[in-house]
């Protein structure tokens, strides 16, 4: 098993979170986004939108975070990241896709550059951009954990899930970006209970090997 990293990069955080969790390590190789590695053709031939993480397992590479979630959890699936009852399964799904689908697409780095370079914006009112698309986000989620289906510590129940799997890297984002999450305190009580967890503290962006 190989996993194609960065150690910046949120969706790749969410994949390192998952791996740990299982007790999975795999080979790594560092794809430096910056430096425009996932433009090679090396690279574009494992994934051809140009985006980590990827991850090999003997088969065809491994594409799209949440799609490599649900292979780690078919194909190991202990411990779970996915509820036994159907509801509670749909609702940590719904977690996950708020942040996968509608809150870090808005602010992916190629998105962030595309404003920047293409159309002229420049870094304050990108940062406005990021921190509106943030914190509306966040706002929703932090009003689906107070309805959510059962008790925290995490996002629902005694043991992560692929909603704390997606929730902590987009906090921790936008904790890079200066966006303030002190006005959701149960999003901020589920990131405490998790950066408790030796997989998440271990699979933060500083403690990568290629962190600079």
């Amino acid at each position: 098993m190989i996993l194609h990293d960065y150690w910046r990069s949120s969706a790749a955080f969410r994949v390192r979170i998952a791996l740990a969790l299982k007790g999975l390590e795999p080979g790594r190789r560092y794809v430096h986004l910056r430096k425009g590695e996932q433009r090679t053709p090396g690279f574009l031939a494992k994934n051809p939108l140009g985006l980590v993480p990827v991850l090999e397992d003997g088969g065809p590479p491994l594409t799209q975070s949440l799609a490599i979630l649900e292979y780690l959890e078919e194909t190991h699936p202990e411990p779970a990241l996915l509820p036994a009852a159907p509801a509670e399964r749909a609702w940590v799904r719904a977690v996950a896709l708020a942040v996968a689908c509608d809150i870090h697409p808005l602010n992916n780095l190629r998105v962030l550059h595309y404003l920047q370079r293409e159309l002229l914006v420049d870094a304050a009112a990108r940062d406005r951009w990021y921190a509106h698309w943030v914190t509306e986000g966040l706002a929703a989620i932090e009003q689906m954990l107070e309805k959510r289906p059962g008790p925290g510590p995490f996002c629902l129940g005694k043991a992560p899930s692929l909603a704390d799997v997606c929730l902590v890297p987009q906090v921790f984002n936008a904790w890079r970006f200066h966006v303030p999450v002190d006005p959701y305190p149960l999003v901020a009580a589920v990131v405490d209970a998790c950066m408790k967890l030796p997989a998440f503290e271990r699979s933060q962006p500083s403690k990568q090997p290629d962190a600079e």
